[in-house]
């Protein structure tokens, strides 16, 4: 990921905690194992994340409207309803929406992942990790955007960055100070990777201007970044979006960004971005989950891993892996062809 000397392979790994729940069990039949598909393949990379927290809050008082009793509840505090789908789940319920100023949202119960005790364990847990030879990742998703407009509301965050600034500001700055922290404990539990995310665009467009990504999210993004720095200052900082991201790639180097994902082929030119910005950033993804992985015969699936070498890869600098978690609709044939494709990419 450093992009210094060419790799004896190319790392890999199946994104987003490999399955959902019926590709999970399909992989249970098929291999009959237990083990976490993460110790079955042999991916390259492993992760920790923050403790439970021990807070307890009502967050039913931040909410005008009748709620129903099948509401699940993050410690963020907005609800969602599960799905039709899998494990997808329905926001519904956003415990910022009413407020019409900076003070009101400065007044919230705002849950304490910053907090000593949620990193306990964690730099024995990073040991061991690099005792068994593998990179660790400490997981910072959903960094500032994405938890914004879940507690907001995503149509009242957009409307926030153009009529009530005041109020996008305040909540972008208390998620911003509360990922400083995080990343300085990351860092200090020796992680070698900070994942951070937050899906600034959809398949054909941002879900925002440059100038707006600028004004609200850039200069936080930076300072998130830096808080890791100073404690580590050769921790690889990675930066998920889905969607077209092309136009943000300059401003994610900018800030200090080492490692681009997923880079989703069905809306972004790989080999043109490859050839731009292949001696400037990494990339971490690149194979299709709305095309390849489920609908591609397993040879076309290799040759997708090969072309994606090609593209984004060539002479390092590249982790393999499916865009995004793997849908119940990817044949095992698939899977198998996928890992197979990604043990023999080699350098020439």
């Amino acid at each position: 990921m450093r992009r210094t000397g060419v790799p004896d392979r190319v790392p890999f790994e199946i994104s987003w905690g490999a399955f959902t729940p019926g590709l999970m069990g399909v992989y249970r039949q098929r291999t009959g194992s237990t083990l976490d598909p993460a110790e079955y393949f042999g991916f390259d990379t492993r992760f920790v994340t923050i403790g439970p927290t021990r807070k307890q809050s009502d967050f039913s008082k931040w909410y005008s409207v009748p709620l129903p009793k099948d509401v699940v509840w993050d410690e963020w505090g907005y609800g969602m309803m599960r799905g039709s789908m899998e494990h997808f789940m329905e926001y519904r319920f956003h415990p910022l929406s009413d407020m019409t100023a900076a003070e009101q949202v400065l007044s919230f119960d705002w849950p304490d992942v910053d907090a000593d005790y949620r990193f306990d364990g964690m730099a024995e847990a990073v040991k061991a990790i690099h005792d068994r030879g593998y990179a660790v990742a400490g997981e910072l998703y959903q960094t500032i955007f994405e938890i914004a407009w879940l507690m907001r509301g995503m149509e009242n965050l957009l409307c926030d960055f153009m009529l009530n600034e005041d109020v996008a500001h305040a909540i972008c700055e208390k998620l911003t100070e509360l990922r400083v922290h995080q990343a300085a404990k990351f860092a200090e539990a020796g992680v070698d990777i900070i994942r951070l995310g937050d899906d600034v665009a959809a398949q054909k467009g941002a879900f925002m201007s440059l100038d707006l990504y600028q004004k609200f999210l850039k200069e936080r993004t930076r300072r998130v970044i830096m808080a890791a720095r100073r404690v580590r200052p050769d921790v690889l900082i990675f930066m998920h979006s889905d969607g077209n991201i092309k136009d943000f790639i300059p401003e994610y180097i900018d800030i200090g960004v080492d490692i681009l994902n997923p880079v989703q082929p069905e809306c972004n030119d790989l080999e043109a971005i490859g050839r731009q910005y292949g001696g400037k950033i990494s990339f971490w993804g690149g194979i299709g989950t709305q095309t390849t992985m489920p609908y591609g015969t397993p040879q076309e699936v290799r040759e997708a891993v090969r072309t994606v070498q090609t593209q984004l890869g060539s002479r390092g600098g590249l982790l393999l892996a499916p865009s995004h978690i793997l849908e119940p609709e990817v044949p095992w044939e698939n899977v198998v062809a996928f890992v197979e494709g990604a043990r023999d990419a080699r350098y020439q």
